[in-house]
């Protein structure tokens, strides 16, 4: 099973392939191509606040399992 990429590099992946629908949307010919490339960046732009919120999470975790033991050491003492 493969691990997957960390946060950083999957935000660097994914401003990579933003820049690149910013490139189609310039070439593109007709309303469909552009109407398809608004939907590819709202599904990238998605996936990047996604990352983000999951990197909140991540600390409010933290945060509070360390509040966790502060409040659990208070108790055995």
């Amino acid at each position: 099973m493969n691990k997957h990429a960390p946060a950083d590099e999957m935000k660097k992946e994914l401003d990579n392939l933003l820049s690149k629908l910013n490139a189609m949307e310039i070439i593109a010919s007709d309303d469909f191509q552009k109407s398809s490339v608004k939907v590819q960046r709202a599904l990238v732009e998605g996936q990047i606040h996604s990352i983000n919120e999951f990197e909140h999470l991540k600390k409010a975790i933290d945060l509070l399992t360390l509040e966790l033991f502060k409040v659990q050491s208070k108790i055995k003492s």
